[in-house]
């Protein structure tokens, strides 16, 4: 069997990826492409995710429990974030869709994008491609939105965050 050495943060952009092709198949190259990431991330990606449980042994099929079970109790600890400095972005986390609908904050929280035209407070994405991929697809940034939400929200919006993503993925 071969040795898992961790899990990187690209691979959980990776498996929501995923989780928004729902029963529609797809492709390593695929995924690649609307990543932004190199096939050789991706497809070490996947090996290290199916040896972690969160994909089945045919590569394919996503563990829907277990990876809301990571994002639930682990992501925040393996992968924490502290807001950082005002920038411009696009919005993340509680400053996004759905939380936004919920949370009335006056906090404004954004991925550093140049192409961005919202200042707040910087939250490094999973992987630098994230606003870039997000940008093109509105349910990725969803649900990465409210993976950042469980990184540095508080018990109420991760809680909401939590039943967000167990609709979603």
């Amino acid at each position: 069997m071969k040795k898992h050495s961790g899990m990187r943060p690209h691979d959980i952009v990776i498996l929501l990826k995923i989780s928004t092709k729902g029963e529609q198949s797809w492709l390593m190259k695929d995924l690649a492409m609307e990543l932004y990431i190199s096939a050789s991330e991706v497809s070490e990606s996947i090996n290290r995710s199916m040896l972690a449980g969160l994909l089945a042994e045919d590569k394919k099929k996503l563990m829907r429990l277990a990876l809301i079970e990571f994002l639930k109790y682990g992501i925040r600890y393996v992968y924490p974030q502290k807001p950082g400095a005002i920038v411009r972005g696009i919005p993340t986390a509680l400053s996004y869709l759905p939380l936004n609908k919920y949370i009335i904050s006056d906090v404004t929280f954004v991925w550093p994008y140049a192409e961005g035209n919202i200042k707040g407070q910087c939250i490094e994405p999973l992987h630098p491609s994230v606003p870039k991929a997000c940008i093109r697809d509105n349910k990725l940034h969803e649900l990465l939105a409210l993976v950042d939400a469980l990184r540095v929200g508080k018990i109420r919006e991760q809680n909401i965050a939590i039943e967000e993503l167990e609709r979603r993925i």
